[in-house]
């Protein structure tokens, strides 16, 4: 008499289908039930069937992940990929840099305006590159390694071995070279620490970098316009400075949130949307404690 018999057995996806937390996101997986005839037995009758659980990559029309992940990657070899993207990256940080240092010897800006845009923008739009820098920890480094340099640069500017009025100016509150050894130091380290550290899966990274830049940043430039009524206990600062700190580095805190999204790196939800909020109230009333204009 024929007989058949089904058999149940689970198979492993391919490597190629596996799951990477730092390049897709956990939403385009999904199970798939295979039903595939196997071989015949002593070509007699009893045939057998398996039922196989495998693990497929779904990718929606619009999905920004499918249509990214293709040019993310510079070059086919990662470590090259990878210097081709610290390059890229360094080389548009160094642009900025230069860009707001001519407009500082042109006085396009007045200087404290000056030093504040270079303040808001330097940390953002680096932050914006670090999608090109491959996943873990090798992409991290890489891309600390251009904050990293910038931490050398104010040492020796600081302390007097290199000489360039222009940076000193456009990032100094008085034209001091030793002031950049204080806030634009600290400035370089934070961004540094919370790219080899964090990187770009973490939310702690995306809300130090945008309180520090568009929070700080934008305090003291309301403030300084519109910043009339003081707050009670420092009169230093205003509190349309410090309402205007809590809310832009809230909402680029947000916007960098659904930026890595696009991409993978983060799963946004209200969660971290509080967290943010708080964070940039806490900072904001931090920094209104300090005695001097951000």
């Amino acid at each position: 008499m024929c007989s058949r018999r089904l058999n149940c057995s689970f198979h492993a996806s391919p490597p190629s289908l596996r799951y990477d937390p730092h390049s897709r996101p956990l939403s385009n997986l999904k199970p798939t039930f295979i039903l595939a005839p196997c071989q015949r037995i002593n070509n007699g009758c009893t045939t057998r069937f398996e039922v196989g659980f495998q693990t497929s990559l779904r990718r929606s029309r619009g999905d920004p992940t499918t249509k990214i992940a293709a040019v993310a990657m510079l070059h086919q070899n990662p470590v090259v990929s990878d210097l081709i993207a610290t390059g890229l990256s360094g080389t548009i940080a160094l642009s900025i840099l230069r860009f707001f240092a001519e407009t500082t010897k042109r006085h396009v800006f007045d200087q404290k305006l000056n030093r504040k845009l270079v303040h808001i923008s330097i940390g953002l739009v680096f932050m914006l590159c670090w999608p090109i820098f491959s996943s873990g920890r090798r992409g991290a480094l890489f891309a600390a390694f251009t904050p990293g340099v910038n931490i050398i640069q104010m040492l020796l500017i600081g302390s007097g071995m290199w000489k360039d009025e222009a940076t000193v100016k456009s990032m100094s509150r008085f034209g001091d070279r030793r002031e950049l050894l204080k806030g634009p130091l600290y400035y370089a380290l934070t961004i540094t620490g919370a790219c080899a550290i964090y990187w770009r899966t973490s939310p702690v990274a995306i809300a130090a970098i945008c309180n520090l830049c568009a929070g700080d940043g934008m305090a003291d430039i309301v403030g300084r316009r519109f910043g009339r009524q003081k707050i009670p206990y420092n009169k230093n600062k205003s509190i349309a400075g410090s309402v205007a700190m809590a809310l832009s580095g809230f909402v680029a805190s947000v916007g960098f949130m659904y930026y890595f999204a696009s991409f993978g790196y983060v799963q946004k939800s209200w969660e971290m949307l509080l967290g943010f909020l708080v964070v940039s109230l806490a900072s904001a009333f931090v920094e209104s404690l300090h005695k001097y204009r951000a």
